[in-house]
């Protein structure tokens, strides 16, 4: 028996981003959910290192590459529609479950278990550091379209930025404080950090 959980998976670098806004650089949900593994990782990193979180970041990066994974059924609601009101959103949730519960679906039986804490992730700290990495790569991709000269992206770069500082966590804090400020150099800038 063949199992289609992986080929539904490889599916998200078909699932675009920001749908509803002009793009000078499409961006779809695998290349979103690598980033924010990313980001995530290294936040979990920073928590354990700096703050003496108990926390395992390897874990941390497992639940960010799936965070997405059910929008490979859904699709990426538009953020204005997902959360345009609490009926909306609930009904985004549920859909969300069947989603996972599909997905797992199609696992071997005996690997669903190992499987469903990722798809059906619980909240927590690991939950609100994957959270954060995803509002800091929607950030990201926010300062990118501006830099570009795309002003489409003006009003989603402020209310991302101030969800994400929002956020009582002093970990994200650093990384934003440590990293973000690269995203805004140029290659050049980059390579020769030193010289500017």
């Amino acid at each position: 028996m063949s199992y289609a959980f992986f080929a539904y998976l490889s599916r998200l670098k078909l699932i675009s981003r920001w749908s509803l806004m002009r793009n000078t650089q499409p961006e779809n949900d695998a290349e979103h959910s690598l980033q924010v593994a990313m980001i995530a990782h290294a936040i979990a990193v920073i928590g354990r290192s700096r703050y003496g979180r108990d926390v395992d970041p390897e874990h941390v990066l497992s639940l960010a590459v799936y965070h997405d994974a059910t929008e490979v059924m859904t699709g990426d609601l538009p953020t204005p529609v997902k959360y345009h009101n609490d009926e909306l959103r609930g009904a985004y949730r549920r859909l969300e479950d069947v989603s996972a519960d599909r997905l797992l679906s199609l696992l071997p039986d005996d690997l669903q278990p190992a499987f469903s804490p990722y798809l059906k992730q619980a909240p927590g700290y690991e939950h609100d550091v994957v959270k954060a990495a995803d509002r800091i790569s929607a950030y990201i991709k926010c300062l990118e379209e501006k830099r570009a000269g795309n002003r489409e992206f003006d009003y989603a770069a402020e209310n991302v930025r101030k969800s994400i500082d929002a956020m009582n966590l002093p970990e994200v804090k650093d990384f934003l404080n440590d990293f973000l400020p690269a995203f805004e150099m140029t290659l050049d800038e980059l390579n020769h950090p030193t010289e500017n």
